[in-house]
């Protein structure tokens, strides 16, 4: 099992239908959640912040 754990949740995450804590059987589905998010974020957010994965 892997987890997608988002450990400092900004204000725009929160305000947004994002999910914490996820869970995925392989390791390649959590690492192309992860890159999809980090897309979502860095693309949609305020921009005050840089996410990576």
């Amino acid at each position: 099992m892997f987890k997608i754990i988002v450990e400092k949740e900004c204000g725009c995450f929160k305000k947004s239908d994002m999910q914490n804590n996820l869970e995925f059987a392989s390791k390649d589905e959590a690492l192309l959640k992860t890159l999809d998010m980090r897309d979502t974020m860095n693309d949609g957010f305020c921009g005050k912040h840089n996410f990576t994965h």
